[in-house]
């Protein structure tokens, strides 16, 4: 049986081969069948995708992803544990305001602020783990199920159509004996019916696919419009904070002394009292002689300015650059130290400017 088996596969090969390399005519099947199977392809190729992008979606985090494949099978996912997934990006946030802000101290507005804004993205956070849960158990487990199942099905079926159909078109091309023929005749007719039922059905499953999308658009209406809500009562929060911090009576602060500190000072020792200093002797000012004005079309760095693309020049603060062209409206070409490039005119005054 084995090797009648082997003997088999072998035999489709040279037929796949045949068809492939030596121009045979294999059998035909029909347009609607070709359409159904091109069809098919695409929803093995859409929900495979459509999963992934979910999941990106979901959680944008490159580690995120990760540790969501390495739970094993997606009905896992479904009413998972917030402790079982990973942070969302607002509690972590929330985290570190909620922290710094509780250290700030009751007295500072800002740090109630913090706390206030804390809170919020804590409700936000909790709102997506709400999402997750949905889109995990309403979405990507329909998804999963159609893939593992279904999917899987009419590709199974699909695969042994093929191989059938080069068992039948080898026994004939080798004029087989009449009841070879006629058994991988019926083979080949049972393997087509199964795959254009199993294709028919997948494609006609839409509304509850549509459905689905239903779920997923209801849910992110929902989210988006939670977090609306929690973003708005925080801003009038936040206003209120705002007007409290700008009508706060503002105390007039005077710098402490070191005598205000109790430190003893070289004019605090032995009851002395501390004289000035003479001032050091100063020579006369020296009155500087004026530079030589420039001729030629020349700026001054008012800053420094770092390169950032290729044929950029940079330069530092108070260099004198040579005016080579204006480029537009916000850039100038120069020179300085010997190097040419562009830079910004916001980063120069312009001393001699172009004729």
């Amino acid at each position: 049986m084995a090797f009648a088996g082997l003997k088999k596969q072998i035999n489709k090969a040279n037929q796949y081969v045949t068809e492939k390399m030596g121009g045979a005519e294999g059998t035909k099947l029909d347009l609607d069948f070709m359409d159904m199977e091109r069809k098919t392809d695409v929803t093995v190729e859409l929900v495979e995708e459509l999963q992934a992008k979910t999941k990106e979606y979901l959680q944008p985090n490159p580690t995120a992803r990760a540790k969501m494949a390495a739970v094993k099978g997606i009905s896992k996912l479904s009413g998972q544990a917030k402790s079982n997934t990973y942070p969302q990006p607002e509690g972590i946030l929330a985290d570190c305001m909620l922290t710094y802000g509780k250290k700030l101290g009751d007295d500072s507005i800002f740090a109630n602020s913090l706390v206030e804004m804390g809170d919020s993205l804590k409700q936000m956070a909790d709102v997506k783990y709400s999402l997750d849960d949905n889109i995990k158990q309403n979405f990507l487990e329909p998804l999963h199920q159609l893939q593992t199942k279904d999917l899987k099905e009419v590709m199974h079926h699909r695969k042994k159509l093929q191989g059938r159909r080069l068992d039948f078109d080898c026994k004939k091309r080798r004029q087989a004996k009449d009841d070879e023929i006629r058994s991988a005749e019926e083979k080949f007719a049972e393997s087509l019916q199964l795959a254009q039922v199993g294709m028919y059905n997948l494609l006609e499953n839409d509304v509850e696919q549509v459905s689905q999308l239903v779920t997923f658009a209801e849910g992110l209406l929902d989210y988006h419009s939670q977090c609306a809500d929690i973003l708005r009562v925080l801003v009038e929060v936040l206003h209120e904070k705002r007007e409290e911090a700008a009508n706060r009576p503002k105390t007039e602060f005077v710098p402490k002394t070191l005598a205000d500190l109790n430190i003893e000072t070289l004019g605090s020792q032995d009851g002395m009292n501390a004289s000035p200093l003479p001032s050091p002797m100063r020579s006369p000012a020296r009155t500087p002689m004026p530079a030589a004005k420039p001729t030629q079309p020349c700026c001054t760095a008012l800053y420094d300015f770092e390169p950032e693309n290729p044929g950029e020049l940079g330069f530092k603060e108070n260099d004198v650059i040579t005016l080579i062209q204006r480029v537009d409206e916000n850039w100038f070409e120069g020179s300085v130290n010997g190097r040419t490039g562009y830079f910004p005119q916001s980063y120069v005054q312009v001393t001699v400017p172009l004729p």
